[in-house]
């Protein structure tokens, strides 16, 4: 409870700051862009009339911009003000779409009757979770039979050469630190994160009866995030060990049995 409160009230704080940000660009999406990337457009490509969950969705872009492929969309996180800011794009926007408020690990209590044809999560959440057997819970009983899981991640090699743990441990990694947006102020806040080996992801999905039909690494990442990356092609970021490229990206699919 301490690291989630602690967490939460960072992404509060974060959220106002980065719906002014560049990073994000909200004036470009209002005016028609995606804040989707190239490989979840090339890889999740059926979606138009599916009911869509998107689990630790930040402010909504994603969510709204699968809606405008189409999609019937749920938006999850558990920062209120990241929720209200969803709500008021959606609302401004014309976007019809659901957000709720609520930790990943509570949402069943609102979706016990609700199943989704796609479940979908993107860069930069699962480091946020302590433990992947709960949100793999999650993900399968959100899921309708036949139903996909599709996600698109950070490669925990990252943080491995960034010199945290490759491997999880149940101790959270705690640090001080602003937000990762051009627009950062001075200001810090205290965060608790945990590291989740692809081994760790792939067997919590699979012992909750999903089977993974699809895993994809990458050398490049879409976002200039992590210390060191080099734009070798337009909005594609590498990472280099000596001279060689690193994983900096994979993407995930999953089926839920009939």
């Amino acid at each position: 409870m301490k690291y989630s409160e602690a967490n939460k009230k960072a992404w509060d704080q974060r959220t106002a700051v980065h719906m002014k940000s560049a990073f994000y660009d909200v004036a470009g999406f209002k005016a028609g862009k995606t804040s989707l990337q190239e490989i979840e457009l090339a890889e999740l490509t059926q979606v138009e009339g599916k009911k869509l969950l998107h689990l630790q969705c930040h402010f909504g872009l994603d969510t709204l911009s699968w809606a405008r492929k189409g999609a019937q969309v749920t938006g999850v996180d558990f920062s209120s003000t990241a929720i209200t800011s969803a709500k008021m794009l959606s609302d401004n926007l014309g976007i019809e779409a659901e957000f709720i408020c609520s930790d990943v690990y509570q949402y069943d209590n609102f979706c016990k009757n609700k199943k989704f044809d796609i479940v979908y999560t993107s860069y930069g959440a699962l480091c946020w979770l302590p433990c992947l057997k709960k949100w793999a819970e999650t993900v399968a009983n959100c899921l309708k039979p036949g139903g996909q899981f599709y996600m698109v991640e950070f490669h925990p090699v990252n943080y491995f050469l960034e010199g945290d743990s490759y491997f999880h441990q149940t101790a959270p990694l705690m640090s001080s630190e602003g937000t990762y947006t051009e627009n950062a102020c001075s200001e810090e806040s205290e965060m608790f994160t945990w590291s989740h080996p692809l081994s760790e992801v792939i067997n919590a999905l699979s012992n909750e009866g999903l089977s993974i039909t699809r895993l994809n690494e990458f050398a490049f990442s879409p976002y200039d995030c992590f210390d060191g990356l080099v734009e070798k092609q337009a909005g594609r970021y590498y990472k280099f060990f000596g001279d060689k490229e690193t994983p900096v990206v994979y993407s995930l699919s999953a089926s839920k049995g009939e």
